[in-house]
């Protein structure tokens, strides 16, 4: 009669055991498939570009960081505008003077972020001409506080006569952001492709960018060098001040010093101190030498003194 009461007790943790067990493999597949085409939920294209071509019309969740070490301006890069003929045909633009325009642009940012949020390490610009990646400026920081710090300083100012557009992005590798095609020889989707093209920047600018970067490291260590062997001065003064007793007093403790070595000398020299015992004292204790050396010797009792 016990039997099927042990299996009515048994079956709700068979139960429990099944509902956990798929509970745990249901998990395992939604990180696997987080941030994929396969999520339904979460937009991969905001994960990884930072930005999504529908916007805040998207039907999937944009998951943006609280903090991050990429802070993303939006359409902040303006190219030249395109010039036309009579006819109403675009005028072919030289390379080389679109070319400075964007270095100059994109030394004039460097500068700005690194003064004002700290060390970056890395800066990209996308080419693209899709409303939701023209003209992105991705600044990867080397600290989140860094870019935190940007970030606050980048509100309510502008560039250009146009406001300064500035929030974290999720961006931290942009290796899965790029057009490959692009990268390689040509995109066949253009510049309305959902992939970063990401302006190129030449040598010679990468070049004197990195040795002022370095210069200003070396100048960072070395001040923080200064502040701290100021700070260690500092402390030691303050000990070596503590000793010495109070400010107002220290001419007169120097000279109570002096007096007081002075008397431990007499009363070394003296014995108790005494006035006028200091001689007797002496020859008090030479006689008491002669005398335990003599009996030390075997010569009986000790000399008298005198003649």
């Amino acid at each position: 009669a016990d039997v099927p009461c042990l299996r009515a007790c048994a079956a709700p943790s068979f139960r429990a055991r099944k509902r956990s067990s798929d509970a745990g493999g249901m998990a395992q597949h939604l990180a696997k498939i987080f941030g994929t085409e396969e999520d339904k939920v979460n937009c991969p294209f905001y994960l990884k570009m930072g930005a999504c071509r529908h916007g805040d019309r998207c039907s999937r969740i944009h998951n943006r960081p609280i903090l991050s070490q990429t802070i993303l301006l939006q359409n902040m890069y303006l190219p030249p505008p395109q010039q036309y003929d009579q006819a109403g045909m675009p005028i072919p633009q030289d390379e080389e003077t679109l070319q400075d325009h964007f270095e100059e642009f994109y030394e004039d940012i460097f500068e700005e972020l690194t003064e004002i949020g700290g060390e970056l390490e890395q800066l990209r610009v996308c080419e693209n001409l899709s409303d939701h990646l023209a003209g992105n400026v991705y600044a990867k920081f080397r600290e989140e506080e860094d870019a935190e710090k940007a970030l606050h300083k980048l509100v309510g100012r502008y560039y250009a006569g146009r406001p300064i557009l500035a929030q974290f992005c999720p961006v931290t590798d942009f290796k899965d952001a790029r057009c490959r095609q692009f990268e390689e020889t040509s995109c066949s989707r253009g510049g309305y492709c959902n992939f970063m093209h990401l302006k190129k920047v030449s040598s010679k600018l990468q070049r004197r960018l990195l040795r002022r970067l370095e210069a200003e490291r070396d100048e960072r260590h070395r001040r923080e060098r200064r502040d701290r062997d100021e700070r260690r001065g500092g402390r030691s003064r303050s000990r070596s001040r503590d000793r010495s007793g109070p400010p107002d007093g220290a001419r007169e403790g120097s000279a109570e010093r002096r007096a007081k070595i002075a008397e431990w000398n007499r009363k070394r020299e003296s014995g108790d101190g005494g006035d006028g015992a200091g001689r007797e004292s002496s020859e008090e204790r030479r006689a008491k030498i002669a005398s335990w050396n003599f009996a030390r010797e075997g010569g009986g009792a000790p000399p008298a003194d005198g003649p």
